[in-house]
């Protein structure tokens, strides 16, 4: 069925998002192209940026801000990349002098930025963010090129965010309104960079972190109420655990929201954790798939789990946590120490991956990735230094070296006695669990171990409580 431009957006539609890896070579853009041009109806394509320029792009600038020339060589491979790109899948003829005139241009734009920053020395947050959005802005318009029918919206124009504690926050309301401004009619395929967006009163381009193509993707879905959002990248969906690690880990046919979140905020890195709540709102099912194996069928995410019947569907970790305890709350107190705790470490961007209580109750203990720990060590000894001193704390304690491991799944709930089934299969391994606490949403068991054992606990709890699930 042929598409018409200027189809309105009650009709069926889709957004899908390709990654760095699905946009990174010949094959795979050629791959992206074959993918969007057999969709029959309207699609918004959201790109990230060539596999490997948003890590150069940053290497590039802080190369220039140390006053090192060797950050020239470096912009021309940046360059040499995309102008090889545009020779090798645009035809010769004035369609590639067109892109070829626009791909030039950015990058010129791009060289007298890195110029700059080398010649003052100095690179703001700012200018740091205007630069890695040349990566998205770059491979967008050749993926728009490329694809029969596209036509190219910059997403700096519906994209906006806001300044609050430091950091830029998505506008939600404003840009839904914008979203649905912009394309209140589509093209056939309508191509937009991933990634980037700007501040709503400055105009000022910001971003919305690494990873951001993909919430570029989901906020674009939730505000046209999408029919589906498609992740395309280069697994195949979610796994019963790191592939990696564990050689038996298989893909996982069905997630509800709630799984895929649990997952994604305990490591596994399938998607960008936020993505997940603009469509979750929704009801807008999630589809990951493999752009170099589009014929799996991949990870639906989604409520409406007709097929999802295994109570367990994944065990992840994150290998870089610390665990910080405070000891000895008095029982009078503890209310006002659990509220105290929670708030100077969010107004200090301190994220806490579990918390669990002691059994006395007069212990609170909560994970942090190494990177935080010294903040929150910091951040906690100033806000109670006074109970502290008059002893209504005992102390606050950090132990690094460790990992968090979490085995997620809505039917955890119905499985009797999981905690000491974990901690006694770990046990006669000689892997010793330092903490262990249920979420509260009941969908996951997290624990702590010392770091030196992940592997082999990651391998015992996959044996144990996946293995057999899969025939089932």
């Amino acid at each position: 069925m042929a598409k018409e431009a200027g189809i309105k957006i009650d009709n069926c539609m889709k957004v899908m998002k390709f990654g760095g890896t699905s946009v990174g070579s010949v094959n795979s853009i050629l791959s992206v192209k074959q993918i969007v041009e057999a969709v029959e109806e309207p699609v918004i394509v959201v790109v990230s940026a060539l596999g490997g320029i948003t890590d150069k792009l940053i290497n590039t600038s802080q190369m220039a801000a140390n006053g090192d020339s060797a950050y020239e060589k470096e912009y021309r491979e940046i360059v040499n990349r995309h102008i090889e790109m545009v020779y090798t899948v645009i035809p010769a003829g004035n369609e590639r002098t067109v892109l070829l005139d626009k791909v030039n241009e950015l990058l010129s734009e791009l060289k007298d930025i890195f110029q700059g920053i080398y010649l003052i020395k100095d690179l703001s947050s700012k200018t740091s963010a205007t630069i890695v959005s040349y990566g998205e802005r770059l491979s967008s318009i050749i993926v728009a090129s490329l694809i029969k029918g596209a036509v190219w919206y910059d997403s700096r124009n519906f994209i906006k965010t806001e300044k609050k504690h430091a950091k830029h926050i998505l506008d939600s309301e404003l840009t839904t309104r914008l979203v649905k401004e912009t394309f209140q009619k589509l093209p056939e395929v309508a191509l937009v960079p991933g990634f980037i967006s700007t501040d709503k009163k400055s105009g000022e381009i910001t971003n919305l972190g690494r990873g951001g193509s993909d919430y570029t993707a989901s906020i674009i879905a939730a505000a046209l109420s999408a029919d589906s959002l498609e992740i395309w990248t280069d697994v195949d969906g979610f796994m019963t655990a790191d592939p990696r690690v564990i050689n038996s880990a298989y893909t996982i046919n069905e997630l509800s929201y709630v799984e895929a979140m649990e997952l994604c905020n305990f490591g596994a890195k399938v998607i960008y954790p936020p993505t997940i709540y603009p469509v979750f709102h929704k009801n807008i099912p999630i589809r990951i798939r493999n752009t170099f194996n589009s014929e799996t069928n991949g990870t639906w995410i989604t409520d409406d789990q007709r097929q999802n019947t295994l109570p367990l569907k994944g065990v992840t970790s994150i290998s870089d946590t610390t665990l910080i305890t405070v000891k000895g709350i008095d029982s009078v107190i503890k209310t006002d120490i659990n509220t105290r705790l929670l708030n100077s470490l969010a107004k200090n961007g301190v994220s806490i991956l579990f918390v669990a209580q002691s059994v006395n109750d007069e212990d609170i203990s909560f994970t942090v990735k190494n990177t935080d720990a010294d903040t929150a060590q910091f951040v906690l000894n100033e806000e109670f230094a006074n109970e502290v001193s008059k002893s209504t704390i005992t102390s606050i304690s950090s132990l690094d070296n460790l990992a968090t491991i979490a085995i997620v799944g809505d039917g955890i709930r119905n499985i009797n006695s999981i905690e000491g089934r974990v901690f006694n299969t770990l046990s006669r391994n000689g892997i010793n669990i330092i903490s262990i606490a249920q979420g509260s949403s009941k969908t996951n068991i997290s624990f702590v171990i010392n770091i030196e054992y992940l592997h082999q606990a990651m391998s015992l709890i996959h044996e144990t409580f996946f293995k057999n699930q899969k025939t089932k």
